[in-house]
């Protein structure tokens, strides 16, 4: 718990010096190196399948489709859509059809061209949504890039909270055949923490945020994407248990790997930026 804790703020650090000495542009870079990173978990677990994915040409793929929202109009302004990460993913179908039929083994073809497509789609693809909310404008210059602060607070005080309320709550298992140590009484402190967490920063933070983004819609907005949240944990410990492995990597004491780390923005990077667009219509 001592390492967890101490990476956890050691993380957060990083965020806000990366956040202050570099503005949006760090942002988008450290959030496509977790993509990055992320990815290539995901493909070593693949690797344990006994299968061999196109891990490398798919890290590439990848870092293109993360960095594509904020880069894709200045590379390519008269076809931005060229460089659009939807562009970019049917390449990657393109690309990997080809390659299998000649670099894979009869027998394991399908699934090889399965797990290295739902790899660029479902690690870099879901995580370039954080990208695009780091992008937009609004009443601040720093608007978008505080709504992406938002969205991983939101998101990693779910796990937090649901890790504390269970060691302090829990006695009834949500998913024993998925993740043993969850709880259903630490999912819903998880689910409050997290609304909580949403209606302060969005409290004390009011001026880089639109003027509806009040501390109730926040913590309103906050309750979906926190059970969205734990959804996505549930599924990387399905792909680690397919794996056979505990964790995704070793990379960060006390938490495991990159992907332990951004397994629960996956699915809430979309999800938040739906939920901005509406209410905002960015």
């Amino acid at each position: 718990m001592g390492k967890r804790i101490f990476s956890t703020f050691f993380l957060w650090a990083i965020i806000i010096a990366c956040v202050h000495f570099f503005g949006t542009t760090g942002a988008i870079w450290l959030i496509g190196a977790v993509g990055v990173l992320t990815l290539r978990e995901f493909y070593q677990m693949v690797h344990r399948m006994g299968l061999d994915p196109f891990d490398k040409f798919g890290m590439i793929l990848g870092a293109l489709v993360m960095l594509a929202p904020a880069y894709a109009e200045k590379l390519l302004p008269a076809s931005p859509e060229l460089a659009a990460p939807g562009t970019i993913l049917a390449a990657a179908v393109v690309v990997f059809a080809l390659r299998v039929l000649g670099e894979r083994r009869p027998e394991n073809r399908v699934e090889t061209l399965a797990w290295s497509l739902f790899g660029v789609l479902y690690v870099p693809f879901m995580l370039s949504y954080l990208v695009r909310v780091a992008v937009v404008t609004g009443p601040h210059e720093k608007t978008g890039l505080m709504l992406a602060i938002w969205l991983i607070a939101v998101s990693k005080f779910c796990d937090v909270g649901a890790l504390l309320s269970g060691l302090a709550f829990g006695r009834h298992k949500m998913a024993p055949g998925i993740s043993p140590k969850k709880t259903w009484e630490g999912a819903v402190g998880g689910v409050l923490i997290s609304a909580g967490v949403g209606a302060v920063l969005a409290h004390f933070l009011a001026g880089f945020y639109p003027t509806n983004f009040t501390p109730l819609v926040a913590a309103l907005v906050a309750l979906p994407i926190a059970v969205l949240a734990i959804v996505s944990d549930l599924i990387e410990s399905v792909i680690k248990r397919r794996a056979d492995t505990k964790d995704a990597g070793q990379a960060i004491p006390g938490i495991g790997g990159m992907f332990d780390l951004s397994d629960s923005l996956i699915l809430t990077a979309p999800v938040g930026y739906i939920a901005f667009a509406l209410l905002h219509g960015l």
